[in-house]
């Protein structure tokens, strides 16, 4: 039955921009409580997006079925927030970080500390926020803007790492099956994670709850090869 109604609902909102939790339940004849849990369920499998109390499904676009930045900037704010603050113990003045263009290191770039860093990145918004750092320097890989997910797409970037020694890459992922395999929605995402993570001396992985057991359109590489992955339902400390 839960199955099913599920279906119900992914069927409900592919008619429709938003329906709420309490339209639904109506709907459906459950409780707003069994919604919620099916909503998590869906939210978790990457159908849907959810936001004060309503909820979306997610269209594949023409060209990929990645989500727009915006949108996963505002999922799991509070786990992805969580998770930067972990990464952080791994940082010290002097290193060379690179960063990917995932919206759970634009939320570690909101909490780094203005120190002696090198950073690179692919990020429009963590080179914005970059640039409000007096001692950090700045490293934009460049290339063809996607608006879409506000990073650069640049096919010279095997050269542009010749001439960077990285001491440690932090990204996340669309998910990591039960396999071990990473996976990202976008061609161009995941050679850059996949590039990054043979060129850089360590690396961390922030993935957040809903990702676990997930998989997506393009591999990435295996997380044996991550040097350590940060989850977010860890205790603290971890």
């Amino acid at each position: 039955m839960k199955q099913a109604r599920q279906q119900h609902i992914v069927e409900l909102l592919s008619g429709c921009d938003w329906l709420t939790t309490e339209t639904l339940a109506q709907t459906l004849a459950v409780s707003k409580e069994t919604i919620r849990r099916d909503l998590n369920g869906l939210q978790q499998q990457g159908k849907i997006l959810r936001q004060h109390g309503r909820a979306r499904l997610i269209q594949a676009d023409s060209r990929d079925g990645g989500e727009p930045f915006g949108a996963r900037l505002k999922s799991h704010y509070a786990d992805k927030a969580d998770l930067a603050r972990h990464a952080l113990d791994w940082l010290s003045e002097g290193m060379t970080l690179a960063l990917d263009a995932s919206s759970t290191c634009f939320h570690l770039a909101r909490q780094l500390p203005d120190i002696e860093l090198t950073v690179f990145t692919n990020s429009l918004p963590i080179c914005h926020e970059m640039a409000r750092r007096e001692r950090i320097r700045l490293i934009c890989s460049g290339g063809t803007l996607e608006r879409k997910y506000r990073c650069y797409v640049n096919p010279a970037l095997v050269t542009l790492l010749k001439g960077l020694e990285i001491d440690l890459f932090i990204f996340s992922c669309e998910g990591v099956d039960e396999h071990g395999v990473m996976w990202d929605p976008v061609e161009h995402n995941a050679a850059f994670k996949a590039q990054l993570l043979s060129r850089a001396s360590q690396s961390l992985l922030l993935i957040d709850k809903s990702k676990l057991k997930r998989a997506s359109d393009v591999k990435i590489g295996l997380v044996s090869q991550v040097t350590q992955v940060i989850q977010s339902d860890l205790p603290p400390g971890r």
